[in-house]
Formats: C-alpha cells, structure tokens, sequence
C-alpha cells in the first residue's frame, strides 16, 4: 500500500503542469458579454477583443493561437473574447456580421480593426507593436541610436521644438500608421546633425541587419508633410531593393509583381550567412530595377505549405541553394528551373527570359481527364482555357471541394441540368476541383459550390451566380445569360 501511495502522487504531479499551462492560458483570454462588457473592457489600455461563435471552423482553428498569444502578451496587451450566439447586442453593437471578428480597444472604445496575422507569434509582434505611445520621445543621441538599432525599419521625425505644425501631423500620421511602422520623434534639430539634415525633416531608417553596399540604410523624406505623402515615402522606400518577405509583410509585398529567392535564411542566428545569398539577389536586381519588378528573400521553411501548393515545390529542391519564384500581381506563377549559381548569370538568364515572355506559367493543375461520355465535363486548371475560354461556347463552370456536403448535395441537381442542356451543343455544363486547381483570373471563389457563368464573347467578364440550388433556379438562370436560344432535351426543360 505504501508503494502505491508514493507512486499515485507522483502520476498526478506528472499532468499538472501540462494542466495548469492549459488552465492558465485560458484564463489570460477575458471573457466578456453583454452585462460587464462596457466596465472591463474599459479598464484595459489596450485589447485585442475576439468576436467568435462556437460552432464558426474558422474560430475553433484561431483559438488556440489566440491563447498562446494571450499568455505572451499577459500584462502588456489584454486578449478577451465575446461568444455573439450569447452575447448578440454587444456583438450587434460593434457591427459584427462575420467570424472570427477582431478589433483593437483602447479603454473599452473601439479603435481599430485587426487585420494582421493570426498566428501566436503574428498576434503578438503586431499587439506588441499597439503598445506605449504612437511615437516614442527621444531626447538624446544615444536614444536615438537605440531605437533605430532595431530588427525592423524606424521612421524618426527631427522638429524644432514641442509646438511645431509638422509635428503635430506626423503624430497623427503615427497614431494611424503605427501598426504597420515604428515611429519615433525628436524635437532637438542637433540630433539630426549626425545624419545629414540641419532642419526639421522626417528620417527612414532601414533595419542594420539589411545593411548592403548597393543601397543607402537611411533615406530623408523631403516632400511636404502630410499624412498621405508619408505613407506613401514611407511605402516606396521602407523596404529597399531587396526586403526579407515574412508572413506578416508578403500581403503588403505582393501588390507588385514579385521575385523571391527562398532559402535558410535565419537574421536571428545568422545575419551574415542570411545576407551571403541576398547580396547576390541584389547585385542581380540592381541591373533590373524600373522594370516593374521587385525582389526580396524569405525563409523557404516559413513558406513551405505554399511554395508546395502554389508552385509544386518541396524542401528537397535546391538543397543549400536558393530556389526562385515569381509571383505578379495578377496571379501569374514562373519558376528558376535552372540551379541557383553564385555568380548570379542563372538568376539572370531566367529574367531574360521572364522580360522576353519566354517563361512558361506554372499551373498547380491535376491532369487532364480522358474523354468522358458523363454530360458534366470535368475541368482542371490545364484545360480551363481550351473549355471555359472556348469563344464559340457559353459555360456554366462549378467550382468545388471534393468534401464540401453543400457541393454533394447540389450534384444530382447539375447533374440532371448537364443532362436537360446536353442537346445543346453550343453550352456547357462543367466542374473543377477548385482545391487541387488554380482558380483562373477573374473568378472569386471564396466557399464552395461557387458558380459563374462564362459567355461566348465575353469571357473576361464571367457572371457570378447568386440565386437558389433547385434545378429550376439553375435553368432559368442558363436560359436568361446565355448567347442564344437555349435547345433542351428532357421534359424538365418546361419548368
């Protein structure tokens, strides 16, 4: 008995702290509803406030992020949550139409909507980011120094004095910026003395580690002050001819027609092996600029869900090397076939190539399917084109999840459409696996079954179907966009 009772112990100490960091890190998410909303809320700085409903797929895959992110941000930025099936004035309050919903609160107002990551680590850099004041005071030059040795890039404001107006709009411009940009200000014109400028002037300091010799790390905004024209300085220059792509900036990225080199990149552990390989973009990318491209680099491990998905590559490919891609802004995917050289002449062949119009696109497509005699004809991203794009024919193209039950259910429905419109020769009835396919320009497909129609004539302006899901809503919508009089086969077609 004796032995059981210190072994039993001990199996329980074995799950506690297993148990209290599970405990603990629920209860560093305030849960908040309609009665006590308004006086919690209210006695937390700032707080990243969760508008969720319990049975919402979207919510259940944050939550455990959210968690993680709570626990680290516990005593800085206070995470909360608010259940809308419960708490529905409150959500109704704030104008919650979606979930998961998140917004910033400033003493229980409403701030900001949260559009940053959703990761633990994203949530916690961007919220850590929300906290102190919109643009920090420095006061002497070893202030001034300390802030802009720093991982990210720094924007400081050198003014004259406490009272001066361009002050007061680069605060402004700071308190609406601030989530995207570090700001720092002066009001002491010697501190500028350093970096070139004797009068009042707003400085953009590049992060060290990105330090290069093709490129300067500071830059001097010189336009009149406003808040727009320092976005717009602050966006044109804040990340250099090459910048490091993360999963925070690549959206902001990838407004441009975008060339990345991925490898072992690491700035935290290893700068200068991290910039070995982005110099060599770089003195590539220095011959190439005004030519509508920009370059940057990125941990291939961080990309490496999506370089598999998007561009059919894995961690094997290119070894130590770098691998290169090319995404633009309309969607368009090229690959470096070619391997990675040091002297940068294969980088800068395949951009020969990609200006000359040389470069086949790469399709995430499966394979073309063998003719089939079933009268919905199966499409994937390879022959999109030769069947949705045909000119001569109208297409009703169904864009679809293989597990998706609301598609399952619509199948016996378009099934018997394609089959009422099979006599039709001129009108197709056609599917995609819209999971292991491209989705083409053009169409938005955002949940499944998503439908459009395609014209004859008109196939950069396909019509997006918004009606019901019984076959006579399917048909009469056929009949009223398609280029002709529609042939039917069936008695159905009398609906």
């Amino acid at each position: 008995m004796a032995a059981t009772v210190r072994v039993f112990p001990g199996v329980i100490l074995a799950f506690i702290p297993v148990f209290l960091a599970t405990v603990y890190s629920r209860r560093d998410v305030l849960e908040l509803g309609d009665a006590d909303f308004d006086y919690l809320a209210a006695e937390h700085e700032t707080m990243l406030l969760k508008f969720y409903a319990p049975w919402c797929g979207h919510c259940k895959k944050l939550a455990p992020e959210f968690d993680k992110a709570a626990t680290r941000l516990k005593g800085s930025v206070q995470l909360a949550k608010v259940d809308c099936t419960a708490h529905t004035g409150t959500c109704a309050r704030f104008g919650v139409s979606g979930y998961p919903t998140l917004k910033i609160f400033r003493y229980g107002r409403d701030s900001a909507l949260y559009d940053g990551p959703r990761t633990a680590d994203g949530i916690y850099h961007y919220m850590k980011k929300q906290t102190g004041p919109d643009s920090v005071h420095l006061k002497t030059k070893e202030d001034l120094q300390t802030f802009i040795d720093h991982y990210d890039a720094s924007v400081v404001g050198v003014f004259s004095g406490p009272s001066s107006s361009r002050l007061a709009e680069f605060l402004r411009a700071a308190g609406l910026l601030r989530e995207q940009f570090r700001f720092a200000h002066t009001t002491d014109l010697k501190l500028g003395e350093e970096h070139g400028v004797t009068s009042e002037s707003v400085l953009l300091f590049r992060p060290p580690r990105l330090a290069n010799m093709f490129e300067d790390s500071m830059v001097i905004f010189t336009d009149y002050l406003t808040i727009g024209s320092l976005r717009r300085f602050i966006r044109d220059h804040i990340y250099g001819l090459c910048p490091h792509m993360t999963l925070e900036n690549r959206d902001r990225l990838r407004v441009r027609d975008l060339l990345t080199a991925y490898y072992d990149l690491d700035y935290l552990h290893n700068t200068r092996g991290s910039n070995y390989w982005r110099n060599r973009v770089m003195k590539v990318a220095s011959k190439y600029t005004g030519r509508g491209l920009i370059f940057s680099v990125a941990n291939k491990k961080d990309f490496l869900a999506e370089l598999e998905d998007d561009f059919g590559l894995g961690m094997s490919e290119g070894g130590e090397l770098p691998f290169v891609t090319i995404r633009t802004k309309l969607g368009h995917k090229y690959t470096m076939r070619e391997e990675f050289t040091r002297d940068g002449h294969s980088l800068e062949r395949f951009l020969d190539d990609y200006f000359a119009g040389r470069l086949k696109r790469y399709v995430r497509s499966e394979p073309v399917p063998e003719h089939s005699a079933s009268a919905v004809k199966v499409v994937v991203a390879e022959s999109f084109d030769d069947v949705v794009n045909d000119p001569e024919k109208d297409v009703l193209i169904q864009f679809y999840s293989p597990s998706c039950p609301h598609c399952k259910k619509l199948e016996p429905v378009y099934r018997e459409l394609a089959d009422v419109l099979l006599s039709d020769s001129r009108i197709i009835i056609a599917k995609m696996n819209a999971v292991d396919n491209d989705i083409p320009l053009g169409y938005d497909v955002q949940g499944y079954p998503t439908l459009y129609f395609a014209p004859m004539g008109k196939k950069d302006e396909p019509i997006r179907y918004e009606g019901g899901r019984e076959f006579k809503d399917l048909l009469n919508f056929v009949r009223r966009e398609a280029s002709h009089r529609v042939i039917f086969s069936g008695s159905r077609a009398e609906l």
